[in-house]
């Protein structure tokens, strides 16, 4: 399937088409980044228990998109992606206003939760739109295409954040979260359309969702990319919720805190649009394994250097480019190897695959930053253990692979 034939049926043009699907996955970026730099503050005026729950309000919204896929997928192949999308809008636009007249941290939090639950919506409408309209390298390259594109929210989204607090206080985030969503919402009712037939549409009913459900977590290269995406982004959410911590209490950058976080965002692009550029001559699988390891080198051994030398906010920086330029690498290529043996349920296989990643990532990562105790033992310790485990999958379902293949090859 060539590109102009993948993105004829949405109506769009490949480049309103990837930039549209881009914003709408930027939607999560962007509900977490911008927020970061407001963390200590709203800490302070909600009154927080400790330190680290703040970073709760990160977690919420990770739990409430793992909780809503579950839902959002069926309905995607059962009623089209269109109906998510507006569905999903629908709940974020009410979180977020639940947020902005929040007057303490539980109600935040459930007005956060809501928001992921909303956040649910345009992702798996997103994924689900790319799978609708390319197949293997194809999917492989427009998805690397769409996160380097994603990943420029997270490098300007801390810098909204300050802006909206200069402007008048935290709560103004929400106001532009609010703004934000309304624009996309108009841009799909206006320019999207349908891209699953009703011939191709499943029947929503819990029997058929069981036996998708049974399929995805049974299929030995879905499941176990899957489980590796659960691992090593728990990683990175860890990393998420206590970057505040990291950049602003323990190496004092303040307000300097959205340039450096920004920089690293560029770092994750960068490597997305080398993925781009190789994915095609080296294969997503070799990238995966190399780009695993990589984290687990890394992580090793700036966790050895604790023990021999003060660290500096420059050896941490020169860590966390080395990471981010590693993830670039896996977040495109290990969802596509994951939905690639699921085209025929790629909406419930979707939701499946985000809502046990997500899940997964989500308790890791909230583990993780609830740990954090000013230095950055906790992380290099979740990299280190996480991505390894994560390279054993990714290995144990290559040989899989193989000898599947094998056996293929010997039948014909």
């Amino acid at each position: 399937m060539n590109e102009d034939q993948g993105t004829l049926a949405s109506g769009l043009g490949s480049k309103e088409f990837t930039l549209l699907v881009a914003l709408l996955m930027s939607i999560v970026a962007i509900s977490i980044d911008a927020l970061l730099p407001a963390l200590g503050v709203i800490g302070g005026d909600m009154q927080a228990e400790h330190a680290n729950q703040p970073q709760l309000l990160i977690s919420m919204i990770f739990l409430g998109m793992a909780s809503g896929q579950l839902i959002a997928g069926p309905l995607s192949d059962a009623l089209g992606r269109r109906p998510i999308l507006f569905i999903g809008f629908s709940l974020y636009l009410i979180g977020t206003v639940l947020c902005f007249f929040a007057n303490d941290m539980q109600s935040l939090l459930i007005g956060r939760f809501i928001q992921g639950l909303g956040i649910s919506g345009p992702y798996i409408a997103a994924m689900s739109l790319v799978r609708d309209a390319f197949k293997g390298i194809q999917m492989a390259k427009t998805m690397s295409i769409v996160m380097l594109i994603f990943v420029m929210v997270p490098a300007i989204a801390p810098s909204l954040g300050l802006l909206m607090m200069a402007i008048a206080d935290w709560k103004a985030i929400f106001e532009m979260y609010f703004v934000y969503a309304a624009i996309l919402l108009l841009w799909i009712t206006l320019r999207l359309k349908e891209t699953l037939p009703k011939e191709k549409r499943i029947k929503l009913n819990m029997k058929d969702f069981g036996v998708a459900f049974k399929e995805v977590i049974s299929h030995r290269i879905t499941a176990s990319y899957t489980v590796c995406m659960g691992l090593f982004f728990g990683s990175f959410i860890g990393y998420l919720n206590s970057s505040q911590q990291i950049f602003q209490d323990q190496f004092k950058v303040g307000d300097a805190f959205s340039f450096y976080f920004g920089a690293l965002a560029l770092v994750l692009g960068f490597s997305s649009m080398v993925n781009a550029k190789i994915v095609g001559k080296f294969g997503m699988q070799t990238i995966v394994i190399r780009a695993i390891s990589g984290i687990v080198a890394v992580s090793a051994i700036f966790l050895a250097l604790h023990a021999v030398v003060e660290i500096q906010f420059w050896m941490f920086m020169v860590f966390a480019t080395c990471l981010f330029f590693c993830f670039g690498m896996l977040f495109g290529n290990t969802n596509a190897l994951a939905m690639e043996p699921m085209g025929h349920i790629a909406g419930i296989a979707s939701a499946v695959i985000g809502c046990v990643s997500s899940l997964m990532s989500m308790s890791l990562g909230t583990l993780i930053g609830q740990m954090y105790d000013n230095s950055l033992i906790p992380l290099c310790v979740g990299f280190s253990c996480l991505g390894s485990l994560a390279l054993c999958l990714v290995i144990w379902a290559e040989r899989g692979r193989k000898q599947d293949t094998n056996l293929d090859a010997l039948a014909v």
